[in-house]
């Protein structure tokens, strides 16, 4: 798996808008999708069974996951909530590029 500010990085997110030189925002929604997935998969979670657990429907959750669609707050916290997992607001790692 490709890594990005040290972090692991899902294939699909290294195609636009998802490339390192790209937004910070956009580096920072892709990490956090990342996590998403891979807590939901780690977890042996389908998308219809979170859909059930969350209450957001899965093809919402499968163009979240997908970086069709950015997911609001709400959503972020409706859909990690199940999966044992919150957001936090962490001081960000200074980047190499400034």
């Amino acid at each position: 798996m490709a890594k990005l500010n040290g972090l692991p990085v899902r294939e699909e997110y290294k195609a636009p808008p998802y490339l390192p030189e790209g937004i910070a925002e956009g580096d920072l929604e892709a990490e956090l999708i990342t996590a998403l997935i891979d807590a939901r998969e780690n977890q042996g979670i389908s998308q219809r069974s979170l859909e059930k657990m969350s209450g957001i429907k899965q093809p919402a959750i499968a163009r979240i996951e997908k970086g069709v669609n950015s997911p609001t707050v709400d959503t972020l916290i409706r859909l990690l909530a199940p999966l044992g997992k919150k957001l936090a607001v962490v001081p960000m790692k200074p980047s190499a590029n400034g």
